[in-house]
């Protein structure tokens, strides 16, 4: 059933992919004009990904906590990474951002160019080089208003355990001006696990913590600035795990009630 179900779940987001897509470009070539910050293009992008997680039986994905407001100053939001899952999750966040992502998905048909269509940025893993022109494009949207968002652990955990955060995300933010919001994603890794094509069922949640201002600091203050977005989001991804425990146990209470 899982893999039946898995089938189904690649095929509706391939198809919400590619006819999304044509709806993306001509929202792009109205809207390009007035809208620099390709928000519109790059927020439907995010609701393609809201419909194609809503689409699937085996996900049940919301936010947690009170509905957060778009930041109102410029952001770079940082989150840990369970899943390829996470991106789904996080888009039902209510603002647009772009997202740092790893240019391999850049070259995948229709998912490529949505993400370009959108203004995502491309990164290839391991080169200076493109790490540095990627960190320009994201001090470019930055200083248009629009938020960026950097997974800093830089790739997906295969553990329970938090990754090191790499220190882009946080000289970005120091060199612009930039709050640093943490956000938090649990229940993801089930979703999809790595390294599997196969789709699990899962319950999973989103949250936001407070952001963390960087006026007056200095490249000094880098260190200082990543142990504080890693306490936030410990301490959010706990309390995230403490509500889908708590919803898991009710739902199991109910099911055995029917029964």
């Amino acid at each position: 059933m899982i893999a039946l179900l898995s089938i189904w779940t690649w095929l509706e987001i391939a198809l919400v992919t590619v006819g999304g897509f044509f709806v993306q470009a001509a929202l792009l070539v109205v809207t390009l004009p007035f809208d620099p910050g390709r928000r519109v293009a790059g927020r439907w992008l995010r609701l393609m990904a809201v419909g194609a997680s809503t689409l699937t039986p085996l996900w049940r994905f919301r936010l947690h906590g009170a509905l957060p407001p778009r930041p109102a100053r410029k952001t770079v939001v940082v989150s840990n990474h369970e899943s390829h899952a996470d991106v789904f999750l996080i888009s039902r966040l209510p603002w647009e951002m772009k997202w740092l992502a790893k240019s391999a998905l850049f070259a995948v048909p229709f998912l490529g160019w949505c993400l370009w269509l959108a203004g995502d940025v491309a990164v290839k893993r391991g080169a200076t080089r493109s790490a540095r022109d990627a960190m320009a494009r994201c001090a470019g949207w930055l200083a248009r208003g629009v938020p960026v968002a950097i997974f800093p652990e830089g790739t997906r955990s295969m553990t329970d355990e938090l990754l090191p955060f790499k220190d882009g995300a946080f000289r970005l933010a120091i060199e612009t001006g930039a709050d640093v919001l943490p956000v938090a994603v649990s229940g993801t890794r089930r979703a999809l696990p790595k390294h599997s094509w196969k789709f699990g069922t899962a319950r999973a949640l989103v949250g936001v913590g407070t952001a963390l201002r960087t006026e007056g600091m200095t490249m000094d203050d880098v260190a200082r600035l990543k142990a504080e977005a890693r306490a936030q989001i410990l301490a959010l991804r706990a309390e995230l795990a403490r509500a889908l425990a708590a919803e898991e146990g009710a739902a199991a209470v109910a099911e055995r009630g029917s029964a």
